[in-house]
């Protein structure tokens, strides 16, 4: 350290699931890393430390790519044997209509689907994995406020004045990465309209290990499938209702009981009663992509780069694609005796990820349009639509295959 900066070959920007699973990644290379967090949770905040029933409100669908690139690193195991729950069937259906389709992973030959796991579980056993990493400094509490060039590097500036270079900046700061912002990265956005609201419920009967979503006129409401020791029944599950904001805004500030009728409805009853809900949080839903995940020695990834509609939880999966990918290509890159930010390496990786990811979330914006308010023929159009594809097989699977990242390794 000269002039109080600190030198680093990287720094990756975000400690949350896509930047700390990246830093597990770089293990066993030579490089100096910094991986950089706004504030890391204490271990009192993380539910699973506490009562066995009380779940974080925040979880994500993992398919099985998501879970092969964790098991790499050494998570998975871990993660396994704290709390998570398989869904091996997921059924979607239209409230505006008769049409619906039924995923099953037994016509895949598969043992699920997917995973519904706490984010917070995840994260516990990702930076259990990286304790003691030998090339990795964690640097938190970290608020990104300036970047600064110069021929040593890029120098991320924090609001405490503390400041590090870098080699190479992986901006894997969420949505509103600051690093896009402070870089000058242009990005394309468009505003869903609707909000998510979520928690965790209780259901009068078994959620089935299946994943349950209702496409309601004013969004898509799903329950994704819990578990937990002392919750035999496998009665939780946690919600994902996206909507309109003034709608949002009373769903949140109902009473619970009202909150738990109006939910038991909007379900349809498919899993009964609803007998309990705990906090409710909702968030605003924009689609954003960077017209560039590439600037000079700065590379974006996970929500950074892009964001898309919950409704098919794909979000953190694509982010943990990009991680891999872009640790690959700087293994293969440095293996080859090429410099850390080589624009050769970097526009690659660049490449491999685009194109999947806008692919994503061209499905997702087309299924969010689809789905909306639509004229009577629309509405019979879609439904027949959904009944074509639940009928053609081989459709069928394709689509549950690639939504379980099945359509090629990283």
């Amino acid at each position: 350290m000269d002039d109080g900066v600190e030198k680093f070959d990287l720094v990756i920007a975000g400690g949350g699931i896509v930047g700390a699973t990246l830093a597990c990644l770089l293990d066993g290379l030579d490089l100096r890393v910094a991986l950089v967090e706004r504030r890391l949770p204490d271990e009192g905040e993380l539910p699973f430390r506490g009562s066995g029933l009380r779940f974080d409100a925040r979880v994500s669908a993992l398919n099985e790519a998501s879970r092969q690139v964790l098991g790499e690193v050494g998570v998975w195991n871990g993660v396994r044997a704290v709390r998570c729950c398989d869904y091996r069937e997921m059924r979607v259906w239209d409230a505006e209509g008769t049409g619906s389709i039924h995923f099953s992973a037994a016509a895949l030959g598969a043992e699920s689907l997917g995973t519904i796991v706490e984010n917070s579980v995840v994260l516990a056993g990702l930076y259990e994995r990286l304790r003691g990493q030998g090339n990795l400094t964690v640097v938190s509490p970290f608020t990104s406020a300036a970047l600064e060039n110069d021929g040593g590097g890029t120098t991320l500036v924090g609001d405490c004045g503390r400041r590090l270079r870098a080699s190479l900046l992986v901006g894997a700061d969420g949505g509103n990465s600051a690093v896009r912002r402070l870089a000058g990265m242009s990005n394309r956005e468009r505003d869903y309209g609707q909000e998510a609201v979520v928690a965790t419920v209780k259901t009068e009967r078994s959620h089935e290990h299946t994943a349950w979503q209702r496409f309601l006129e004013t969004g898509p409401l799903a329950f994704l499938p819990l578990a937990a020791a002392g919750d035999g029944g496998f009665r939780h599950s946690s919600i994902v209702w996206s909507t309109r904001p003034d709608e949002a805004e009373d769903l949140v500030q109902m009473p619970d009981g009202r909150f738990c009728a109006r939910l038991a409805a909007a379900i349809e009853h498919r899993l009964g009663a609803v007998e309990w809900s705990d906090r409710r949080f909702r968030f605003p839903l924009r689609q954003r992509h960077a017209n560039h995940y590439v600037k000079d020695n700065i590379v974006l990834a996970g929500d950074a780069a892009h964001t898309i509609h919950p409704l098919a939880g794909q979000g953190v999966n694509l982010g943990i694609r990009d991680v891999a990918v872009l640790a690959e290509e700087l293994r293969n890159g440095l293996g080859a005796g090429r410099r850390l930010h080589d624009p050769v390496v970097l526009r690659r990786y660049e490449r491999r990820r685009k194109g999947d990811n806008l692919g994503m979330m061209w499905t997702m914006g087309g299924l969010h349009r689809l789905f909306g308010p639509q004229p009577l023929p629309l509405r019979w159009l879609r439904n027949t639509g959904l009944g074509f594809v639940d009928r053609a097989s081989p459709l069928k699977n394709f689509l549950a295959r690639r939504a379980m990242g099945q359509h090629g390794r990283a």
